[in-house]
């Protein structure tokens, strides 16, 4: 699933372009008289790829260049990131998921099961991804241009850090391709750094009400509507009043305790 622009948002030359925007989803078709349901994630996927084109649709600079998602690849998923939060709400899930035939909303029993199933083995899936983090680090700040023995350099790196044998690393070196070919070269911190972010974000909402009018409009003004036209964490700041702490990621991952 990804998010895309038919047309960017802009302001030149007397031209005031409006975006157009695409969210592209791969979703099951419907079959044999039955409507193509979602799963939780597919829900949640949407949420997020919708969080992506606000971000587009809701853009207002000057330079296309700087317009909607073209910000730097650490903060391209926040808006994303925070998105998803709406939908495990039961005021939002109150209005779509109910059962294609009765009608009935999804149970909020079952929703705090899958949201206790979520916080399962979240220690290892922190360090564990902490872990890559590292290495790709590690490789991107080499000043000792020698050719490398990967495994050797990957090992040497993992055992600086303490990582314990039972929590293997989420990629080996030689196909690491988000840091080495896919744009994440000493910047694979960039999806927790998101995370943070948009859970610090979202408590803005929680102290406010998640459909609160003039925190929305904050974060219009704020974050959604500069794409990258300002530092980041500055725009951050001026809608939150403070820069995003970690105890909001914490807490959505069960590791702290509420």
């Amino acid at each position: 699933a990804w998010m895309s622009s038919y047309r960017q948002q802009y302001k030149m030359n007397g031209v005031d372009s409006k975006p157009i925007i695409v969210n592209v989803l791969n979703y099951p078709r419907p079959s044999a008289g039955e409507p193509s349901l979602l799963t939780f994630d597919e829900a949640s996927t949407l949420f997020h790829e919708f969080g992506h084109a606000l971000h587009g649709m809701l853009s207002d600079v000057q330079y296309r260049s700087q317009a909607g998602t073209s910000v730097p690849r650490d903060y391209v998923e926040f808006p994303s990131q925070v998105m998803e939060n709406w939908m495990t709400q039961p005021e939002v899930l109150a209005q779509f998921a109910k059962h294609y035939k009765t009608g009935e909303v999804i149970p909020q029993e079952l929703v705090k099961k899958i949201q206790a199933a979520s916080k399962f083995n979240q220690g290892f899936a922190t360090v564990e991804y902490m872990a890559a983090t590292k290495l790709d680090l590690d490789w991107h700040t080499v000043t000792d241009f020698t050719p490398k023995d990967a495994a050797k350099f990957e090992a040497e790196s993992l055992n600086k850090m303490g990582l314990i044998n039972e929590i293997a690393p989420r990629y080996r070196s030689t196909y690491f391709a988000h840091i080495f070919s896919g744009g994440y070269s000493a910047g694979y911190y960039s999806y927790l750094w998101s995370d943070i972010l948009g859970a610090d974000a979202f408590e803005a909402f929680k102290e406010n009400g998640i459909f609160d009018q003039t925190t929305a409009e904050a974060f219009r003004n704020n974050i959604l509507s500069q794409g990258g036209s300002e530092d980041p964490m500055l725009l951050y700041k001026q809608f939150r009043g403070k820069e995003a702490g970690i105890d909001p990621l914490l807490r959505s991952r069960g590791l702290l305790a509420k």
